[in-house]
């Protein structure tokens, strides 16, 4: 009889059961086909709504502790968009129910909350129809469909091939710097995540501080970040061709070279402004002083985590910071920012203007002008976020710009590193970076695109003119 409860013959319960599951579907189904970067924004507020809920909860709270709700909902936010700012200590707030909500809330928002219905029809056997591919697409900003169903494998076999590698070694760090087996065991797994993840959140009450001589905790997670945060096509496309640069595409190209780049620049800048800082390099060992150099580049774009105090770094330093935050990793990665290959099409513009090139060239390859367009959008969209979040700040917070600067930066940019502004704003202020938080993890595109109601193609074009420009 259960095949005639879904005919007219049901009873009124079943009957109004199925009719709300229907119509859920059919309202995903409408939002996914009008437009899928409206979906991804529903599905990280409802991702975060759920682990500000099971935050909230008083099991979530170590014994003793009263979590505010303004206070669940940025963690579990910072947690869902990988960015690693926080409002309470990680390692004395939470019981290990709420860390343990925090690891999985990175992991989901590493991965993407669209790409995980993808990821689970792959993993019991299903095909991915061209719905499922168009989300996954969107979500991932692949050029291609037939791209959609290899990434989403590599995403799973990547992320659970390193995570555990890095588990692993960081559980033999943690050993033998002197922690029980499970204690290690649990810190490897949490850092693991935290780190392919550029997630930042860290069990310790001290952070990495008291590990500053400890390799073998300090380089798998640097290696963590670093891979997580060049972008899964690029991972893609590395294990179809090797390291054969020749056959590479533009995409992986552009961000294997500037991200080398940036990383150099950055390890060098923050040598040549800190190597004298007696608050943070001066005392240390050469050796030390390179490998924290390394390191504080490796995490700025993204990562979060840190060796030193943000508040001792010099005026300088903390600019080259919010630079290099706002620049980000690659395209379709766990990192944030504006994108390294957003900075390298700009930069390609610029260079070929001085020269007077009419098309942009990068590695023998033409750079199409929607490209271009959507590059400067991203930045200049970027950047206004930015600049109206600082406003908004200084006006709640009454502090100083830099410091307002840097938070608001690192937030939109989910890099995680702090000057301590979070845990000082109040309720108001932790929603303000609570949404650029959001804004910077869905994207600033995928934004516009989602509060788009729909798009317009003229059939028409006016006459041009030239406006006098500089």
């Amino acid at each position: 009889m259960s095949h005639l409860q879904r005919g007219p013959w049901a009873r009124p319960e079943e009957r109004g059961r199925f009719w709300l599951l229907t119509s859920l579907r059919d309202l995903v189904d409408r939002i996914a086909a009008g437009s899928p970067a409206r979906l991804a924004v529903i599905s990280f507020a409802a991702v975060v709504s759920v682990f500000s809920f099971l935050l909230w909860l008083p099991v979530a709270s170590a014994p003793g502790v009263v979590t505010t709700l303004e206070d669940a909902v940025f963690t579990a936010t910072s947690a869902v968009t990988v960015t690693g700012l926080t409002t309470v200590s990680t390692a004395t707030n939470w019981s290990f129910f709420g860390q343990f909500v925090i690891l999985v809330a990175m992991q989901i928002g590493g991965l993407g909350t669209l790409t995980m219905t993808s990821i689970l029809a792959l993993a019991i056997g299903r095909k991915l129809g061209l719905k499922s591919r168009l989300i996954t697409q969107e979500a991932l900003n692949i050029g291609r469909l037939g791209e959609v169903g290899s990434l989403l494998q590599i995403i799973v076999l990547m992320s659970v091939t390193i995570e555990a590698i890095l588990a692993a070694v960081l559980t033999i760090g943690f050993l033998v710097n002197g922690e029980p087996f499970l204690t290690a065991l649990w810190h490897g797994v949490f850092y693991a995540v935290s780190a392919f993840n550029n997630g930042g959140f860290t069990p310790h009450s001290d952070g990495l501080v008291p590990y500053t001589d400890a390799v073998l905790i300090l380089l798998p997670i640097a290696l963590g970040v670093f891979l997580g945060a060049l972008g899964f096509p690029v991972v893609l496309v590395l294990r179809q061709t090797g390291l054969r640069f020749s056959r590479w595409n533009l995409n992986t190209k552009l961000v294997i070279v500037t991200t080398t780049i940036l990383l150099f620049v950055g390890w060098a800048l923050f040598l040549a402004f800190e190597w004298s800082n007696p608050d943070t390099l001066r005392d240390l060992p050469v050796h030390e002083k390179i490998f924290e150099g390394f390191f504080h580049s490796v995490m700025v774009r993204s990562g979060g985590f840190n060796l030193v105090d943000m508040n001792s770094l010099e005026p300088v330093t903390l600019l080259m910071t919010d630079a290099l935050m706002f620049a980000g990793g690659g395209p379709a990665s766990v990192a944030g920012g504006i994108k390294v290959t957003t900075l390298a099409v700009v930069f390609l513009a610029i260079l070929a203007e001085a020269r007077g090139d009419r098309s942009v060239i990068a590695f023998y390859r033409t750079i199409p002008e929607d490209a271009l367009r959507i590059a400067i959008s991203v930045i200049m969209m970027g950047a206004t976020v930015v600049l109206v979040g600082c406003g908004i700040l200084v006006e709640i917070s009454e502090e100083p710009l830099d410091r307002v600067m840097f938070e608001v930066i690192s937030a939109y940019a989910t890099c995680g590193l702090s000057v301590g502004l979070s845990g000082e704003l109040p309720p108001a202020g932790k929603y303000v970076l609570v949404l650029i938080m959001l804004i910077g993890r869905i994207g600033t595109t995928t934004v516009a695109a989602a509060l788009a109601l729909r798009s317009r193609r003229r059939l028409y074009k006016y006459p041009e003119e030239r406006p006098i420009i500089g």
